[in-house]
This record gives C-alpha cells, structure tokens and sequence, in this order.
C-alpha cells in the first residue's frame, strides 16, 4: 500500500530539502548532480551524470534507499553494493522517521552511501 497523499508530501518535502543541500553548485551539475525518486513505499537517492562513453546519454547511481514499513512503524535502510543489489545496512538497519534515514545517509560513517 502507498503512502498517503499527506504522508507523500511530507516524505517528499524532506527527501528534497536534503538533496537540495547535498546537490553541487550549479555549473557542476550537468556533469554531476543528485536526485530522488518515491515509488510506493519506498525513497531512493541517486546520483545523476553523462555516461562515460556516450555523455548524450545520462545513467543514475543509486546512492540510499529507504522502504516504510508500516506494521512496525519504521524505515528500513538499504545500501547498494558492488553486486549491485541492495542490502540491509547493518549498522543501523531500521529508523523510527524519514528524517532519521537521511542523517544516517548523511552521517555515513562506513562510507557505504558516498564512498
């Protein structure tokens, strides 16, 4: 089940307020710049740059994601490694609000979100 449409605008509001503080300045941002998608129930950040090969062409590298819970009330956090599959963040795998995941992503105190 999906958020509600209150539930959505709030989530939104703060993923975006986040990614705004973290894009780079604007002259970088063709080369380099950062985004988000919610689908359902779940956040996710992603970088946004050319493809190396063919800059005409953008790719998206996932960054965090985020996925709400509803029966336990919390957000469980996830990280995409080399496999390219998203895994549990073990260190702290769940978050009572929205706002707790992104100081996680923030914090990033194994590197897994910005390197």
């Amino acid at each position: 089940m999906a958020f509600s449409e209150l539930e959505q605008r709030r989530v939104e509001r703060a993923v975006s307020a986040y990614v705004e503080e973290k894009r780079p300045a604007p002259p970088i941002r063709p080369s380099l710049d950062i985004g988000f998608r919610v689908r359902g129930q779940s956040v996710e950040i992603f970088e946004i740059r050319p493809y190396w090969r063919d800059e005409s062409q953008i790719m998206e590298q996932s960054i965090a994601k985020a996925t709400y819970v509803k029966t336990r009330n919390s957000w469980k956090i996830f990280w995409k490694r080399a496999d390219l599959k998203w895994h549990v963040y073990e260190p702290q795998a769940r978050v009572r609000s929205i706002e707790d995941f992104l100081k996680v992503v923030d914090d990033d105190h194994y590197g897994c979100f910005w390197g």
